[in-house]
C-alpha cells in the first residue's frame, strides 16, 4: 500500500509540475487587455443573441452525442455556467468574434477562426457575463424541459429573463476611439489554449499535491 500512495502522489507531483508549467508558459504569452465597459450597452442586444444560439446549439450536441440517454439539467446548467467564461471551453465561440463600428453603431462579425484575445474579446466576455447573470439555472430548466425554436428561445433569454434586447441600443459616440484589429491567433497557441482547458486542473490543487509529495521525500 505504501509503494502505492507513492505512485499516485509521484503521478500527482509530474501532473502538478506540468500543469504549473503550461499556465506559467501560457500566462507569459498573453497579455489580454481589459473589458471596454462603456461598449457594452452597443452590444449587449447582439451578445445576448448570440449566446442564446450557442447555448441552444451545445445543449443540441451534447445530447446527440448522449443519445438515446436525456442529458441531466445539471449538465445543461454547467454549460450555461461556463458560456460566458474565457477560461472554459463552453466560451471558445467568443473568440471567433469580431467587433466592428459601422457608422453609429457597433457590430459583432463571426471570423473564421480563433484571433487574439484582447481588449474586445474580453468586453464580450463582460457583457455575456452580465446577460446571463443569474439566469444560468432558468435557462437551464427551460433547455431541459423541451426543444425550444431559436427565435423562441432568443426572446425569452433576451426580453423576459433578462432586459438585454427590451430597448435599442444607443448611438455610438464620435469620439470614441476605435477598437483593435482583428488578430487570428496562430494554429499552435489556439490547440494550446484548447489543451490547457481541457485539462483545467485548480491552482490550489497543484500546490497542495507539491506540498504533499515534499511531506513523504
Amino acid at each position: 500500500m505504501e509503494m502505492v500512495a507513492k505512485a499516485l502522489l509521484l503521478y500527482g507531483l509530474v501532473s502538478a509540475t506540468i500543469m504549473l508549467s503550461l499556465v506559467s508558459s501560457a500566462k507569459s504569452l498573453k497579455q489580454a487587455g481589459a473589458a471596454r465597459k462603456a461598449d457594452i450597452p452597443y452590444i449587449k442586444c447582439q451578445v445576448c443573441e448570440k449566446l442564446a444560439s450557442e447555448l441552444l446549439h451545445q445543449v443540441q450536441q451534447m445530447q446527440a452525442q448522449s443519445a438515446p440517454k436525456k442529458i441531466s439539467e445539471y449538465q445543461i446548467i454547467e454549460i450555461a455556467e461556463n458560456i460566458c467564461n474565457l477560461k472554459k471551453e463552453e466560451a471558445d465561440w467568443i473568440l471567433k468574434i469580431d467587433i466592428v463600428e459601422e457608422g453609429d453603431k457597433l457590430k459583432l462579425v463571426d471570423q473564421e477562426s480563433e484571433g487574439q484575445c484582447n481588449t474586445e474579446c474580453k468586453t464580450i466576455e463582460r457583457a455575456c457575463q452580465e446577460v446571463i447573470g443569474y439566469s444560468d439555472t432558468d435557462v437551464a430548466e427551460y433547455l431541459y424541459k423541451g426543444k425550444l425554436p431559436l427565435n423562441t428561445f432568443v426572446n425569452l433569454l433576451c426580453k423576459n429573463l433578462t432586459e438585454a434586447c427590451r430597448t435599442v441600443p444607443p448611438p455610438v459616440p464620435k469620439d470614441r476611439i476605435p477598437g483593435e484589429p482583428f488578430i487570428p491567433k496562430p494554429t499552435k497557441e489556439a490547440e494550446m489554449d484548447k489543451l490547457l482547458r481541457s485539462m483545467e486542473v485548480p491552482i490550489s490543487f497543484c500546490l497542495w499535491t507539491l506540498a504533499l509529495c515534499g511531506m513523504m521525500t
